[in-house]
């Protein structure tokens, strides 16, 4: 991934939901459990960004489809510690002018974390996500295991917190990277999460509604076939492709079906790049707008 961008994917995927109530960072002596923290974590989610052109003209114009399952289960360790196993799998589907980039890319992948949970939310951990991240071929080389920890420190005293951390993996570019950022509990009902790779600013009037506006910085480095498209200057095999799609728009959550969440999105997908870094050559598609549907349940 490119410059600090990198690690915002790999390190704050789990560390963007550390921003609810007072996170402290020594672990508790008890070895019970609380009742709030939930065991079990499932995500679905998909995501349409609709058609525009490549800047490039003979590349033509593209729109994409983004699907992303994940499960996992809690196991306690001792006090606020637990052990995190699960799974996931993720792809991209590309539509539109045939011209020879990928017309979908993919990943299977396991989730092996330590956590320190404080009212349900992780506040520091370290992970590890191996798995196949790949085009049609699932091979030895397109196997990477990307890695984060971080940590959550009160800087203001049940106002203001920061998050620091470092992550990386095989085939990010650079391979690994520092980054930070601030949660700022403004009122009981808004706040700023500017945490990447998911800022945002939320508006939660109750309990059941989950208001929003939000930015996001998706990167993740695939394993390629053939590369063959209708320009000469990319003709690849076996190459790796870090491909980003960054977003910025507004979404509502409804919780009031417990244990499910459903949330319902939309903005401007503003740029998705083909990255191939390897080889110097990047493709970009103009911005485009989007819908997303997802639903979460925590049981």
């Amino acid at each position: 991934m490119t410059n600090s961008r990198v690690f915002f994917v790999s390190l704050f995927l789990s560390a963007a939901s550390a921003f609810a109530g007072t996170i402290t960072f020594e672990a508790q002596p008890s070895a019970t459990p609380e009742e709030e923290t939930s065991r079990d974590l499932f995500c679905y989610e998909t995501t349409y960004t609709f058609r525009s052109d490549f800047k490039e003209s003979k590349l033509g114009h593209v729109d994409s489809l983004y699907d992303d399952f994940s499960y996992d289960h809690r196991f306690l360790i001792t006090g606020k510690w637990y052990f995190r196993a699960g799974v996931e799998y993720e792809r991209y589907d590309f539509g539109g002018t045939d011209n020879g980039l990928p017309d979908h890319l993919q990943a299977a992948m396991a989730h092996v974390a330590v956590e320190y949970v404080y009212k349900d939310y992780a506040g520091a951990g370290i992970e590890i996500d191996p798995g196949f991240y790949f085009q049609d071929n699932v091979r030895g080389d397109a196997f990477d295991f990307p890695w984060k920890v971080f940590a959550t420190m009160p800087l203001k005293k049940d106002k203001i917190f920061g998050v620091i951390g470092f992550g990386g993996a095989l085939y990010q570019h650079p391979i690994a990277a520092p980054g930070g950022g601030i949660i700022w509990l403004i009122s009981d009902k808004l706040r700023l999460q500017g945490i990447f790779p998911r800022p945002a600013l939320v508006y939660q009037p109750n309990d059941d509604w989950d208001l929003r506006i939000t930015g996001e910085l998706n990167y993740t480095s695939f394993r390629t076939d053939d590369v063959l498209t209708t320009e000469r200057k990319l003709q690849l095999h076996n190459a790796v492709v870090q491909y980003s799609e960054n977003r910025a728009g507004a979404q509502v959550a409804y919780s009031g079906f417990k244990p499910f969440k459903i949330i319902v999105g939309a903005g401007v997908t503003i740029a998705r790049e083909f990255d191939f870094f390897r080889a110097n050559q990047k493709k970009r598609v103009d911005p485009a707008p989007y819908v997303r549907i997802a639903m979460e349940a925590k049981f």
